[in-house]
């Protein structure tokens, strides 16, 4: 065959197939593509037509087009018709990369995409970055690890992923698994005195997405939403996500105040609530409180949001039965979370709406994520069948009691005059309050530097309070962790 003589082009940049692995037509696409990264082939250079470059290089046409085929779906070379195959002007990594020094993204991004004002609400209010990082003492909402059976939920997941059916693969159960819904209202009903059917229970992510979830079903954009204050940041989070209007109530001794609640009844639609243990103050509502919200939220038409919040532990007497359970005129949604009980990335929780209701939550529940991950649910469900979280319920509550007594001897020791700890018998956490004048969030800065994590109390409310406190989780730590974490908390707060 009479070889073609090599393009001016191609001669210029000694344009040769070497002997590596790999396919023919994927080595002159990688070198072709570096000629061009290199600036060796200019954008609007012509390539020589195939067959010309195939009798240049001396192989089959096809690799050629193969060749050229690739770069024209990565967007590195076009073509024109009648005209021929360039280089093409807009070379993908220069779309890219931005070639902006980074001093001045930050404020390009600002001037021209500003955040929404809900997302720089959000953004304000979201977590400190070391609620994400490695827990140490005195982490708060962390159950303790090493003490889940592991072994016996290795073997639940196991036997469900190993072979899994066709029904734990697909897109079928929006509301959860129909075992694990079962076995949780089940569990509801005898654990925590909740009326209801598995036709009511719908599984979800977290509580936050059950806050999500009622918000959207329940209110329109605009609309009151009271909440506890102080109360967890990410119910103020899913409230805003939803564009609703947010309305402190303040919390006294015996739970969230009516009087204060009275004070909005002309437009509130939702007030969200923790009586079984109040989160971060550690209350419980007493039944009289509880009583009169009911009846209150009866005569407004106000829905009532029910986080039971860790109510399984409560470590003298029975634990206080939900909230739910006392409902007559159906005004409570009520929720809870496994993931607090067992280890947090599990990632399930249950919402319960009124009866009459459920369908549409479930509806809506279909335009959020579809539906949580099956195989765990199913595992789960065998979990609570076989007795497995009643017997680990049982034991942490001997556990964290233990924990919660070496806490408060070890803080009576060391923190006398510096952190005046309020002693319970429900949760996972106490609140410790600060001497006057001393800003907790100082406080807790100090204490990190000390490599010791405690939560202001600050930080979970709406406004800036006349006292400090600092929230100390014990559930995760022994205590030996548990002793040295308030030695090096008094090193902190000695300083402030």
């Amino acid at each position: 065959m009479r070889r073609a003589i090599p393009s001016p082009l191609m001669r210029s940049l000694s344009f040769k197939i070497d002997g590596s692995n790999g396919p023919l037509y994927a080595r002159v696409y990688q070198q072709l593509r570096a000629a061009i990264l290199s600036n060796r082939l200019k954008p609007g250079d012509r390539l020589p037509p195939t067959r010309q470059f195939a009798q240049e290089l001396n192989v089959s046409r096809n690799t050629i087009l193969g060749a050229y085929q690739q770069l024209f779906a990565e967007g590195y070379i076009e073509a024109l018709t009648r005209t021929g195959t360039f280089v093409a002007r807009a070379l993908p990594e220069e779309m890219l990369e931005t070639h902006v020094p980074a001093s001045e993204i930050t404020h390009q991004h600002l001037l021209l995409r500003p955040l929404s004002k809900r997302g720089r609400a959000l953004v304000a209010k979201s977590p400190a970055n070391d609620f994400f990082s490695k827990p140490r003492p005195f982490r708060c909402a962390t159950p303790d690890y090493p003490s889940f059976p592991f072994a016996v939920w290795a073997r639940l997941m196991a036997k469900y992923s190993r072979n899994p059916s066709a029904d734990l693969l697909g897109y079928h159960y929006p509301a959860g698994h129909p075992r694990l819904r079962r076995a949780v209202a089940s569990y509801l009903k005898s654990a925590r005195a909740v009326r209801c059917e598995p036709e009511q229970v719908i599984i979800v992510p977290g509580t936050q997405i059950a806050l999500d979830l009622a918000a959207h079903v329940l209110l329109d954009y605009g609309d009151v939403a009271l909440v506890e204050n102080p109360a967890y940041f990410g119910v103020r989070g899913a409230f805003m996500r939803a564009g609703l209007r947010l309305a402190p109530v303040a919390v006294d001794s015996q739970g969230i105040s009516i009087q204060q609640l009275k004070k909005n009844r002309d437009t509130a639609r939702i007030v969200y609530v923790t009586p079984s243990y109040q989160f971060p103050l550690g209350i419980t509502m007493s039944l009289a409180r509880r009583l009169e919200l009911l009846d209150w939220a009866a005569k407004t038409r106000t829905w009532i949001f029910e986080d039971d919040c860790a109510g399984e532990y409560r470590y003298q007497g029975r634990p206080i039965p939900a909230l739910q359970g006392l409902d007559t005129k159906n005004c409570v949604i009520y929720a809870g979370s496994l993931s607090k009980l067992l280890f947090p990335s599990l990632r399930i929780s249950y919402l319960v709406p009124p009866p009459d209701l459920a369908e549409s939550f479930i509806k809506a529940r279909t335009m959020t994520d579809l539906h949580s991950s099956t195989v765990p649910q199913v595992a789960l469900a065998d979990f609570i069948e076989e007795g497995h979280l009643a017997r680990h319920l049982r034991r942490m509550r001997t556990l964290y009691s233990g924990r919660q007594a070496c806490l408060l001897a070890a803080a009576k020791t060391e923190l006398a005059g510096l952190l005046q700890i309020e002693e319970r018998d429900t949760g996972m956490h106490l609140l410790g309050w600060l001497p006057s004048g001393v800003y907790d969030v100082a406080a807790a800065q100090a204490a990190s530097d000390h490599n010791v994590t405690v939560a202001p109390l600050s930080a979970f409310s709406f406004r800036r309070r006349p006292r400090g406190a600092l929230v100390l989780g014990y559930a995760a730590f022994n205590e030996r962790e548990i002793r040295d974490g308030i030695r090096s908390l008094k090193i902190a707060l000695s300083k402030t």
